[in-house]
């Protein structure tokens, strides 16, 4: 028998009350409850428990009027801080979550997406000064394609991460001038190319009506729905969590909630808003006459380092590069590609799904397997796991929205304890590669036409595999567990699993390959080369070189210095590795190289001046293009010093596994990498390896038939040896035997596997001298 409902006042024995409707003993329909401390509630109740319509006040003043649910402010309402905040949206268990507006007591205003009480998704932010931000969010800060205007009329569109400008992008400044390159942490870091306004390359482009298409994009999104948000009767269902309850700590919970996380982000936000000035660059004439040169005609192709202008070259603009056109594409359109667009259509999607399934029921399945050592069954291709995943999903499978397909995990024993070798987490190795942000397809650097493809925290490569491929890395895989198992600091890429998705009845294959990302690093990666030690055909054409292209062993120019107890590691783990390589007759091997060019810390002070804009008087003219001074003497931009564990880095990535270094420079000891202004970074073989990068100039771009000059730039080293699964078998033998005749044959790359490994190992040496 229900209990009666009725309305009486009731005096809790802690000194709560309550006056309104009840059911039995509960407050129960309307009412007002009255906590010891002055928090208010009146509203509707259901069990003992706020759920419904009603308002609070807390002793604090602040107050918030909208829908509750067992306790929790959570549905729809509004809420007035008491420091003079405001925020009227969507809220989830305490939180703001979903759709909402707040100005804050600054008055600062954004309208957006929230999820768990910060800001997450798209939003706009405007600040009191006047600047605006419009893009997206994640955990609290900017992160990702938005849009910054400042004050000023300047104009930053392109990608952010952390708060800072980060990635690709073009600045356009308030008096019409464009630049289109990258950053790093707010930094200028890269390539770019600034235009001065009026240029006549920018007006084909329709930069103007780009920038209102891209704010409106941005902008309809939100604008819809903060209009919305006035209305109560808008179902909202997303929000935030934070823990309170009714009653006893209902004290603990007003306290809690007088002041919702206050942004505070107008000073770490207005850090990014100085002004980037563009330089007026003076052309020498003949007669020795100082004259500016035509604005509409001339492109200023720059680089920078961590914010540092190292070169510049003005070129006419009928004469512009391939790769600064390139770099103006991006006003039109930044993809960024995923592994939905693998192929056309829904296939696209379906693979990605199911590579997630599966990954994700292997891995779930061999975890709890108690840890053993591998025998000899564990190996070949009969080791694996089959299953097969309908739509609509098994006892042993889940449903899913892909289609039908057969998952095929190879040796799935060996690949769980190369992960645990490698001192790789189970749970964080399936959060990379199956989470919601999906994976990004990256181009080939090679001619094989495999794809490939970078889990969204930058930790794993998957690459696409040829029938002939796995089958090499399933033969070599005993071999190469013994190798990595002996050889802590293998620069021989690791590989986390080998697996085979069968879409649509076996009409599509694809065989994929789980390795580690060598350019997992915080640092940007200005330039990647992949070095054979061959040379015919070993080149890059200039016209399709960008920052991301992947060069070749004739387009390296530098000569690295490295210290001396660093170098005798690194090459005698070079000829292990290689002499693996070539006891398993591979060939067509590569070092994957990645170069972080540190600007010199005497140069840092000439960072480009937020004053008015300067006329450069230290360029000079060679054959038609304007250079700006090169940097000629040592910079001081890294200082290796005595390891300290708690110093450095401890999260989970790819080179967790490996000994710290021992350095000459410090007493053969082992050392950290300092970065001034960056961190402190552990010294591993392949990773994080300071050297100084030494380019003798040509003739031509000294002037000078007397002097040897070099540019000599402080590098931070990434390197590993890829591409291992080519075996010298009979169709290489006949590719040898054919190019010889055409080529010299010490140059081409189809060589026997005990040459290639020499030949490999005595141009790494060329290009890692000996200190004299």
């Amino acid at each position: 028998m229900e209990l009666e409902e009725r309305s009486c006042e009731k005096i809790i024995l802690n000194g709560d009350v309550y006056l309104g409707a009840v059911k039995g003993m509960t407050p129960h329909g309307k009412g007002k409850y009255t906590w010891l401390d002055g928090t208010i509630y009146e509203g509707d109740w259901v069990e003992g428990k706020m759920t419904g319509k009603g308002k609070i006040y807390w002793p604090s003043q602040a107050t918030f009027e909208g829908d509750f649910s067992g306790g929790y402010l959570h549905g729809f309402g509004t809420f007035t801080g008491s420091e003079g905040s405001f925020y009227r949206g969507s809220w989830k268990m305490n939180s703001q979550h979903g759709i909402g507006r707040k100005q804050y007591r600054n008055s600062d205003i954004y309208d957006g997406c929230w999820r768990e009480g910060v800001h997450e998704g798209s939003g706009r932010y405007a600040w009191s000064s006047g600047n605006v931000y419009i893009g997206t969010w994640k955990n609290g800060r900017m992160s990702g394609r938005g849009i910054m205007k400042w004050l000023n009329g300047d104009i930053f569109d392109g990608f952010w991460s952390n708060g800072l400008r980060h990635g690709s992008g073009l600045y356009r400044f308030g008096d019409g001038s464009y630049y289109f390159g990258t950053w790093s942490k707010g930094l200028k870091d890269g390539p770019g190319t600034f235009y001065r306004a009026g240029n006549k390359h920018l007006s084909k482009l329709n930069l103007g009506g780009h920038k209102v298409k891209r704010r409106r994009q941005l902008y309809s999104y939100l604008s819809n729905e903060s209009e919305e948000s006035g209305l109560p009767s808008v179902n909202r269902t997303l929000s935030e969590k934070i823990s309170s309850s009714f009653r006893r700590d209902s004290a603990r919970f007003s306290h809690g909630t007088t002041s919702p996380d206050d942004l505070s982000r107008t000073g770490s936000m207005r850090e990014i808003t100085s002004d980037e000035k563009s330089q007026v660059v003076s052309v020498t004439s003949n007669d020795g006459r100082t004259e500016f040169a035509d604005n509409r005609t001339l492109a200023y192709e720059r680089e920078y380092m961590q914010g540092v202008l190292i070169k510049e070259r003005i070129r006419n603009i009928t004469k512009l590069s391939h790769k600064s056109k390139q770099r103006l594409k991006f006003s039109k359109e930044v993809k960024r590609t995923s592994c939905m667009d693998i192929y056309r259509g829904q296939r696209s999607h379906y693979l990605m799904l199911s590579l997630q399934l599966g990954i994700r029921y292997t891995v779930g399945k061999i975890t709890p397997v108690p840890m053993r050592e591998v025998r000899s069954s564990d190996f070949g291709e009969q080791a694996r796991i089959k299953m097969f995943f309908p739509r609509k999903g098994t006892q042993l499978t889940p449903p899913h929205n892909s289609i039908d397909f057969n998952w095929k995990d190879y040796c799935p024993m060996v690949f769980r304890n190369l992960r645990e070798l490698f001192k790789l987490n189970a749970a964080d190795y399936m959060m990379s590669i199956c989470g919601d942000d999906g994976l990004r397809e990256l181009s080939s650097p090679g001619k094989s036409g495999s794809l490939f493809y970078l889990s969204h925290d930058d930790r794993f490569v998957i690459k696409t595999l040829k029938k002939s491929e796995l089958k090499v890395l399933l033969k070599m895989l005993p071999h190469y567990y013994d190798h990595v198992q002996a050889h802590d600091n293998t620069l021989i890429t690791k590989f986390f699993g080998a697996h085979r998705i069968s879409l649509r009845h076996g009409k599509k294959v694809v065989r994929f390959v789980v390795m580690g990302n060598m350019f997992c690093t915080e640092l940007r990666i200005h330039r990647r080369y992949d070095l054979k030690g061959s040379s015919q055909g070993r080149f890059t054409n200039k016209d399709e070189i960008d920052e991301s292209t992947t060069l070749k062993d004739l387009d390296l120019n530098y000569e690295f210095h490295m210290d001396r107890l660093l170098r005798d590691s690194l090459f005698k783990q070079i000829s292990l590795d290689c002499g693996f390589l070539e006891s398993q007759q591979i060939i067509d091997y590569s070092l994957l190289l990645g170069l972080h060019f540190r600007a010199p810390e005497h140069l840092k002070s000439l960072l480009e001046p937020p004053d008015a804009e300067q006329a450069e008087n230290t360029n000079h003219m060679v054959d038609g293009v304007i250079s700006q001074g090169e940097l000629l003497i040592p910079p001081r931009a890294l200082l290796l010093v005595t390891h300290e564990p708690t110093s450095v880095s401890t999260a989970p990535g790819p080179h967790v596994r490996g000994d710290a270094l021992k350095a000459y420079s410090i007493g053969n000891k082992e050392a950290d990498l300092l970065l001034p202004g960056t961190g402190r970074l552990r010294v591993q073989l392949g990773v994080n390896m300071p050297a100084q990068a030494n380019h003798k100039l040509m003739q031509a771009e000294t002037d000078s038939a007397e002097v040897e000059l070099f540019e000599v730039y402080d590098v931070v080293l990434y390197l590993g040896i890829i591409d291992i699964l080519q075996e010298y078998n009979m169709k290489k033998k006949i590719e040898h035997a054919c190019k010889s005749l055409k080529y010299d044959h010490l140059a081409i790359s189809a060589v026997e596997p005990s040459f290639y490994s020499k030949r490999f190992v005595t141009f790494l040496e060329r290009m890692f001298p000996i200190q004299p």
